[in-house]
């Protein structure tokens, strides 16, 4: 992986030198701003090179909600960490639902930081630049990893048409507006279309538009939704719950980017990448003639598969940590914490309904729970009946015995040097640090 980029914009020069030289202690490059104003002249001159920005609400001048929009505006993939003052929860909450990935509070240790970064920016493989996708497609799983790299290869590549597969709940959403976010059609629009959603009757009007008068209750002109794409990405959720006659015309288009809105006399053009997403077995479809044949291998050009998220191993962790965090400030309580049985029991759940499953489970728990430790206990009762609970307990003594022989291992091939121990780990110092004092490891 690359070297992480951050840019600190803050305006309290003391501050800003002692996270620098922390941050730069772990591997990473820091630039710096000490204003709004500063920091999108950075990001709008410089290289396209900052990996994540960890920017200060209370800032002179442009304050810190409209510097992350005009960092949006800028580069709408790039991560933001807000750091807003203790008890200024609405500007945090605000942050948030203007596009921030996340947010710390300060006073904050460096830890706190640190793993806040390393959530954001789920490492990806080799040849992925590390740079994260979305904040809900947090990970650091093998699985992940290789999402990642695929996403950012295919997101800059000239493809028009992807195919996502995958569970329900799985993030097939997230992935395509990462796909757009980070392609050269982001200053262009993406538009989203449930095609299990729209009215049989209505969803050709509302893709390809239509004329004043063309039906009964067209009583003006409708610009369709693949107009309002051009130059953009369209994604068509559920593909496989279109209509066999929509499939025909849709099928016409993605050959030549031609279509006719309903009752028009002349055809019209749209450069417009399409994904597609569904959970269902295409190929199957085909064979029993719910799909066209010809429309599926139009699609599947390039297919992303997104993996389960019980194929994800200790990322539930990190979504489960992540989620509690973001829960937290919409509510403007407590985060809730997470005890051992809870953890191995969230690792050892089958997640049925995969991250969209876990992101409700924590909605519900901090909503009767805030700011408490939840044991496995307090989990659903499918969750950690005696069946489910001695397999986590079983899963869970299994993961601590193996983390604590690598730990061991480390230390024991470094002469019990942390520094050179973390990265043989491939970790860094501070996250060994936490480590050693959860496992009870002695210096």
């Amino acid at each position: 992986m690359s070297e992480i980029h951050v840019l600190i914009v803050d305006d309290e020069e003391a501050l800003v030198r002692s996270l620098s030289y922390a941050l730069r202690a772990e591997g990473m490059r820091i630039s710096t701003a000490g204003s709004g104003e500063a920091a999108l002249e950075r990001v709008k001159g410089g290289p396209a090179d900052i990996d994540i920005v960890l920017l200060d609400l209370g800032l002179p001048g442009i304050d810190g909600l409209a510097t992350l929009d005009g960092l949006r505006a800028l580069q709408p993939g790039l991560p933001v960490i807000m750091i807003s003052a203790h008890g200024d929860t609405r500007a945090a909450v605000q942050a948030v639902k203007g596009g921030a990935t996340d947010y710390l509070t300060k006073p904050f240790e460096l830890d706190d930081l640190l793993a806040t970064i390393a959530s954001t920016l789920a490492t990806p493989g080799a040849e992925s630049d590390g740079k994260q996708l979305d904040a809900g497609l947090h990970g650091q799983s093998p699985a992940m990893c290789t999402l990642s790299a695929a996403v950012q290869r295919i997101a800059r590549s000239s493809a028009t048409r992807i195919l996502l597969l995958g569970e329900s709940g799985t993030g097939k959403t997230l992935v395509a507006q990462a796909l757009h976010a980070h392609s050269s059609r982001v200053a262009h629009a993406f538009i989203e279309v449930n095609c299990a959603a729209l009215p049989e009757q209505l969803i050709e009007a509302e893709l390809f538009g239509s004329e004043k008068g063309a039906y009964t209750g067209a009583h003006q002109k409708r610009v369709g939704l693949v107009s309002q794409a051009d130059g953009g990405t369209l994604f068509l959720d559920e593909i496989g719950e279109l209509p066999l006659a929509l499939q025909a015309k849709l099928l016409h288009f993605l050959e030549n980017g031609s279509y006719r809105a309903v009752g028009a006399n002349r055809a019209s053009n749209a450069d417009v990448r399409v994904v597609a997403a569904t959970n269902r077995d295409l190929a199957e479809d085909v064979r029993l003639g719910r799909f066209r044949e010809d429309l599926f291998y139009r699609l599947n050009v390039i297919t992303v598969d997104i993996p389960a998220l019980r194929e994800r191993g200790d990322d539930v962790v990190l979504l489960a940590e992540y989620f509690a965090r973001r829960q937290a400030l919409e509510e403007g309580v407590e985060a809730i914490r997470f005890e051992a049985d809870c953890l191995a029991t969230l690792r050892a759940h089958r997640w049925p309904g995969n991250v969209r499953e876990l992101k409700n489970l924590i909605e519900r728990l901090t909503i009767l729970s805030p700011g408490r430790a939840i044991s496995a206990a307090l989990l659903p009762a499918p969750m950690h009946g005696p069946e489910q609970t001695s397999a986590a307990q079983a899963l869970g003594d299994q993961l601590e015995r193996a983390e604590r022989e690598l730990v061991t291992d480390a230390l024991s091939r470094t002469a019990g040097h942390k520094g050179l121990a973390a990265h043989l780990l491939g970790i860094s110092r501070h996250a060994l640090k936490r480590r050693l004092q959860r496992l009870g490891i002695e210096r």
